[in-house]
């Protein structure tokens, strides 16, 4: 039996990994009273008893939830930002290579990958390690995603009967070109400087399309879009959850709430002889976000990743 401990339980991820879970025979989940939901002590013997512990909180709060776990043997999934770019801890996406996933396997503190985060490392991480474009390539990504990424403010207001009318139009953001998402970007993709991010949310609940649209004149290697399709084909060849859509599978319209409900990625590459689409769909809450997380917790206890997934 696994000892479960969501902190930060309330939030949209931690219900999404409470949901996923709390059906499972192999866990029991550790419950705090709402008196004790936020009194220090209480907490710190949850996080220390507990086999793993999710950690769906503000950054600030996860870094201390973190230092209060002594305890050598507690695991620790962190959904916030908090660690990703730290060296000691283990960035959690398997499929990026073997290795990654043998260090998942092995580790106790894993930084669960952000859901923008996600879908950008899922095609230039590839392109980068296997020397198609170099790291000082000027990548440009663009993402579009449901509202639910927003947390419980954001919902309620896209949910509300009398919402402002720009609420039904796609709207911009991170306009300064800075994002919170961008230090694990440029981290795991092995770049020399950060990518122009152009992410935009939408009026539907979730899903996430993240579009990088490369040029072939730039590329290090002379790969037209059949040679980098064949690449990814064969870079995420095994792999459960990331499917490469052939061409003929390849719409003429890309929804980015596809694969709402799941933790499956579909990667799309198309374009013509000068300029190359790459698009990774996938859910925000999904493998963006909670579905991630328990794929995770189950390579982290040696499970089939696709426990409570499928």
């Amino acid at each position: 039996m696994i000892n479960v401990f969501i902190d930060g339980k309330e939030g949209t991820t931690g219900l999404q990994i409470y949901e996923r879970l709390q059906k499972r025979e192999d866990v029991h989940i550790i419950s705090l009273t709402e008196d004790l939901r936020k009194d220090t002590a209480a907490r710190r013997d949850c996080l220390n008893s507990a086999d793993v512990s999710f950690l769906c909180l503000p950054d600030a709060a996860a870094a201390e939830a973190a230092a209060m776990t002594d305890n050598p043997r507690a695991k620790i999934i962190d959904a916030s930002t908090a660690h990703r770019t730290n060296p000691a801890w283990v960035y959690g996406f398997p499929e990026i290579s073997a290795k990654r996933r043998e260090e998942i396997a092995s580790c106790t503190r894993l930084a669960n990958p952000g859901c923008h985060a996600t879908g950008f490392i899922s095609i230039v991480a590839p392109l980068v390690k296997g020397g198609i474009a170099s790291a000082d390539y000027p990548f440009v990504a663009h993402s579009v995603t449901g509202y639910s990424g927003g947390g419980k403010k954001t919902i309620a207001q896209y949910e509300s009967s009398d919402r402002d009318i720009s609420l039904s139009s796609p709207r911009q953001y991170a306009t300064t070109l800075e994002h919170k998402h961008l230090p694990e970007m440029q981290r795991e993709c092995g770049l020399d400087f950060k990518p122009i991010f152009n992410p935009i949310i939408c009026d539907f609940y979730s899903g996430m399309c993240v579009t990088v649209p490369i040029y072939r004149r730039l590329l290090s290697k002379n790969y037209g879009v059949n040679d980098i399709r064949e690449y990814f084909t064969q870079y995420y060849d095994g792999q459960n959850f990331v499917n490469v859509a052939t061409e003929e599978d390849t719409p003429a319209y890309i929804p980015a709430n596809k694969n709402t409900d799941t933790n499956d990625m579909t990667i799309y590459v198309s374009g013509n002889a000068d300029r190359i689409f790459i698009a990774s769909v996938f859910d925000n809450l999904g493998k963006g976000a909670s579905g991630a997380a328990v794929q995770n917790m189950n390579i982290m206890f040696g499970l089939d990743e696709r426990t409570s997934l499928v």
